[in-house]
């Protein structure tokens, strides 16, 4: 859009001035809106207050209105990027009020929503997933997994308390798992729930390195006591004693204790993924402290299945 001041002095500067500016103040007093107001306000407007307001009229005319004219926020075409004017009257003088634009509203409720989920080392399209993406078409496992993902957000509207429960989603690789757990995510965004979801073999890896910058604990902390936790990919490899008791196993300690609700996918079915536990990566058979973390895991979570062919294969 072409700034005020350079309109202006363009008029001014033209050969016929005069015809010049009367040409310009046609066109803006031809606008509707512009119609509309001078009426409304017809008792306390003359031909001084309109002269002298030509140029916030010819802003309010030039703008882009209700993003008619904006492609985007990014290409928002008006003076004030991400408002629109609105004609007001200010002692007889026309002026212009800047009120919040349709696309910014819309960028802002994104941003307060991403605000509201930490994710570590997730996948861009998994934290964009929205359930109504889900496709429930081809297996009825998916619908009764979006059914217990709704429930679980309903039972939160209903009763303004979070579920002491959230879900363990097990199945084989590439069934969607991690992008049903993102679409919950954003949902519960949406209501003002703040979510941690964590890729757990980058997670694991991040928390050996942590010990040596002296940051483990506060991590731990960080993703211990998030009001809701989403653990992707639990159990995708086989871990020390030291991730499987000492990080995973505080954490789940603590939300067990605390009665918040955790959120895992896996592979594994619960017994399968118990057998995977007692395994470390050097071979030991350790079968009391497997099922140990298992039990916080049926606690805190209840298992449902996810089925179908792999989605990731071309």
């Amino acid at each position: 859009m072409e700034r005020i001041g350079n309109a202006m002095k363009r008029v001014i500067n033209a050969p016929a001035l005069t015809a010049r500016y009367d040409q310009l103040r046609n066109e803006v007093l031809e606008n509707t809106e512009v119609q509309r107001f001078l009426e409304d306000h017809s008792q306390y407007i003359d031909k001084t207050v309109v002269d002298k307001s030509i140029g916030k009229l010819y802003e309010f005319v030039t703008s882009s209105h209700h993003c008619e004219s904006c492609p985007n926020l990014e290409g928002c075409i008006n003076v004030m990027k991400g408002y629109e004017p609105k004609l007001i009257l200010t002692a007889n003088y026309i002026d212009l009020d800047y009120v919040i634009c349709p696309n910014k509203q819309v960028d802002d409720e994104r941003r307060k929503v991403s605000r509201m989920i930490e994710s570590m080392h997730m996948p861009k399209d998994v934290m964009e997933a929205r359930l109504h993406d889900v496709d429930l078409t081809h297996d009825n496992s998916r619908l009764q997994v979006v059914e217990a993902a709704a429930r679980f957000i309903n039972e939160y509207v209903e009763t303004g308390k979070l579920p002491e429960q959230g879900l363990y989603i097990h199945g084989p690789f590439g069934t969607g798992k991690s992008f049903i757990l993102g679409a919950m995510a954003n949902e519960l965004a949406n209501r003002q729930i703040r979510t941690v979801v964590v890729y757990i073999p980058e997670f694991l890896r991040e928390m050996k390195q942590s010990i040596q910058d002296q940051t483990l604990n506060e991590k731990i902390d960080f993703v211990k006591k998030a009001p809701v936790l989403m653990l992707d990919d639990f159990g995708a490899e086989s871990m020390s004693a030291w991730a499987r008791d000492e990080v995973l196993g505080t954490i789940l300690q603590y939300r067990m204790a605390q009665e918040l609700p955790t959120f895992f996918t896996s592979n594994f079915t619960l017994d399968e993924l118990e057998h995977h536990l007692t395994y470390t990566q050097r071979g030991e058979k350790e079968e009391v402290k497997a099922a140990r973390l298992m039990e916080r895991i049926r606690i805190i979570s209840s298992p449902i299945a996810l089925r179908g062919k792999n989605r990731r294969r071309s």
